[in-house]
């Protein structure tokens, strides 16, 4: 439903025609059809941009820091073997959210001494942590798996709360906003599943779990459903958080183009103002529901982590329980 929404919005403004951004940008450039037809531009007038592309260059990667209209910052770009190892705007945005868990988490950690209560900052990540390791951890993995995985859950929680709240700080940008940033991350759940799955039921268990247990004739069409299985669920933990948080700034720059719209680049000003008060309120209420959609999206994929663990984990703990059951109490 919310990708649909997102097609959909930038379907819309794409098609919408002319509109009064006064953004250039490089992916922009019009048909070459469309430049013979139309009139030269005037040097004093830059090329309007539709809104689609206004859209998709605010949410799409760059390889500059964009304080419009204060000036911009251009990344360093440089390649290694052929390889394109530039900084982008999502890089730099993961970076400085990497720096701030540095800051915070450390000083949090250096007030929980053991021993004492913690207060402030540190019994707010304490009691963070606690609901991870309690509520999330352990009803899906059990203790023993809890113990084990709580800390990567801990760090892909609070990595991803805190770059999902960077893009509601102007001039930032929402780097689980870039698919390849959620791949990455959907990727370590994955890895962490199938080590969890093999340490639970060995390396035999695990080829045998391939088969679904049908018969050898049936093999050839099971191994391969069971293979494309094992992707789904680090696909979708992906698709999920990149859709969840793209859709929430596509409405937001939408809304607030609503007012170009209808004022036609500044022929109809009246209308413009009409709607202006509008668009507004609606931006600043999607902007605060934002907030609890960054939370919430942290939430599930850390949630998500922990059942796709647990699940992989799950026939091992259940044969270990008919083994050995435990012994009625006297």
């Amino acid at each position: 439903m919310t990708p649909l929404l997102i097609g959909c919005y930038l379907a819309l403004f794409t098609f919408a025609g002319d509109t009064p951004q006064e953004h250039t940008s490089s992916h922009s450039a019009p048909p070459a059809a469309s430049r013979q037809a139309s009139p030269p531009q005037d040097a004093h007038h830059p090329p309007q941009e539709s809104i689609g592309s206004f859209i998709l260059h605010h949410i799409s990667d760059d390889r500059k820091l964009d304080f419009h209209p204060f000036g911009e910052v251009h990344l360093p770009h440089f390649e290694l073997f052929g390889i394109d190892f530039s900084i982008t705007k999502h890089v730099v945005m993961m970076m400085v959210a990497a720096a701030l868990l540095l800051i915070l988490l450390t000083r949090a950690a250096r007030r929980n001494k053991p021993g004492s209560v913690p207060t402030g900052w540190a019994a707010a990540v304490d009691a963070v942590v606690e609901f991870i390791y309690k509520e999330i951890a352990v009803p899906n993995m059990g203790e023993k798996l809890a113990v084990t995985f709580v800390p990567y859950l801990c760090t892909a929680f609070f990595f991803i709360l805190t770059c999902n709240l960077l893009g509601l700080v102007p001039f930032a940008a929402t780097a689980t906003g870039n698919v390849s940033v959620t791949a990455a991350l959907a990727s370590l759940t994955f890895l962490l599943t199938q080590f969890a799955s093999i340490r639970s039921h060995g390396v035999l268990g695990y080829l045998k779990h391939l088969t679904g247990g049908v018969h050898p004739a049936m093999w050839i069409v099971m191994i391969p459903v069971e293979f494309l299985g094992l992707f789904t669920k680090p696909f979708a933990l992906c698709i999920r958080l990149f859709a969840n948080m793209t859709a929430g700034h596509v409405v937001i720059l939408a809304l607030i183009n609503l007012i170009f719209i209808f004022g036609k680049n500044g022929a109809n000003p009246v209308a413009g103002y009409v709607i202006a008060p509008v668009s507004v309120v609606f931006s600043l209420f999607v902007n605060l529901l934002e907030i609890l959609v960054a939370f919430l999206q942290a939430y599930i994929f850390t949630l998500l982590s922990a059942l796709f663990i647990g699940f992989a984990a799950a026939h091992s703990e259940h044969h270990e329980t008919e083994a050995h059951p435990a012994e009625p109490a006297h």
